[in-house]
């Protein structure tokens, strides 16, 4: 561990960092195609603080002309999956939750969620599948639809630019498991329905678009969960450098730490953890805010309790530096209830 991290080159993370998804396209007020009251759309973006993309509105019409009682429910007996999270609000639950004081931030926060993650559709419940935006800053709009099994693990898969993307992969994956031939006909008439209203309404079926190849080459990181870290690297590379540790050695320290046998070991097993908080601390200080996120992230993608307290000390001052202050106010608050169950924050 011979000094404190080096800066990335130039090239990999680009100057542009986030500033390029700055745009008008991005700026712009959705359309309002999906014929959704604008009243209903203010309300599920104010309750998340979080603007949503057109395609979260158009996937919700979508599910009304296939269940127009219960749209959430259109595709849970067939796909096996439930509208969740923001569309609670367009189906009008939060009205009937039992508490007024709701945390939507904690709203179907799976254990692995980073905050820049926002559940919109659930699945197996046995490996708790889900779906959801994912973005970089908080108030811009997402840059890719994830996906993510917290039984199993941190990791998030990129399904997609869009919801429409996200269900057609899940479909197609679907399709091929399915051996019974009428449940086979159900899936492919709505496979049909779903890839003819994305190419009416101009939505990418891809798994993976130019956008988010483009996305991609801003990453400085893959980090634990491997969705990848953006921060604004300037044309001095300052932004970002290197954890002394690779992945792989910054895992063994970290398994260490959770199977040392007594609390002396384990104080001892976090040695190298502690010199890394004083490499951020100098990273922070010549403005390389990207170090403290990176580990913070990987620590709280571990998923043990034992990191709790640095990860609030790293998480929360590095999205404040990054000027993604919702972010931060989402980390300390689900390290202060992190479940593994009970996460629907509206259940009556």
């Amino acid at each position: 561990m011979a000094g404190g991290g080096k800066r990335r080159p130039r090239g990999a993370a680009g100057a542009a960092g986030e500033q390029s998804e700055k745009n008008g396209a991005v700026k712009k007020r959705r359309s309002n195609q999906a014929d959704i009251p604008d009243s209903l759309c203010q309300e599920a973006e104010t309750c998340y603080q979080l603007r949503l993309p057109e395609d979260f509105y158009q996937f919700w019409k979508f599910c009304e002309e296939l269940d127009p009682e219960k749209p959430s429910d259109a595709l849970v007996s067939s796909v096996g999956l439930k509208l969740v999270g923001p569309y609670d609000i367009l189906a009008g639950k939060h009205k009937k939750a039992k508490s007024a004081d709701v945390n939507f931030n904690l709203h179907w926060r799976f254990f692995y969620d980073p905050p820049e993650f926002q559940t919109i559709l659930v699945g197996d419940s046995r490996t708790q599948y889900h779906m959801g935006y994912f973005r970089d800053v908080p108030d811009e709009m997402p840059v890719w639809v994830g996906a993510n099994e917290a039984k199993k693990g941190c990791v998030i898969s990129q399904v997609g630019d869009n919801v429409f993307a996200a269900v057609k992969l899940f479909l197609s994956k679907k399709l091929k498991e399915v051996a019974d031939k009428k449940k086979n006909a159900v899936l492919r008439d709505i496979d049909e329905k779903l890839t003819r209203t994305a190419k009416e309404l101009g939505y990418s079926l891809e798994q993976k678009t130019l956008k988010m190849k483009q996305r991609d080459k801003k990453v400085v990181t893959k980090a634990f969960h491997g969705a990848g870290l953006v921060v604004p690297v300037d044309k001095n590379d300052v932004g970002y450098r290197e954890l002394p540790e690779t992945n792989a050695n910054l895992k063994k320290i970290c398994k260490a730490i959770v199977d040392a046998p007594t609390d002396e070991e384990r104080v001892k097993a976090f040695a190298p953890i502690q010199e890394m908080l004083t490499f951020v601390q100098f990273a922070n200080d010549e403005c390389d805010y990207g170090m403290g996120y990176e580990l913070g992230m990987d620590l709280f993608c571990y998923g043990s309790h034992y990191f709790h307290k640095t990860v609030g000390q790293l998480l929360p001052l590095a999205y404040t530096l990054l000027k993604r202050s919702l972010f931060a106010e989402i980390i300390e608050q689900h390290l202060g209830s992190r479940r593994e169950e009970d996460l629907d924050q509206l259940e009556p």
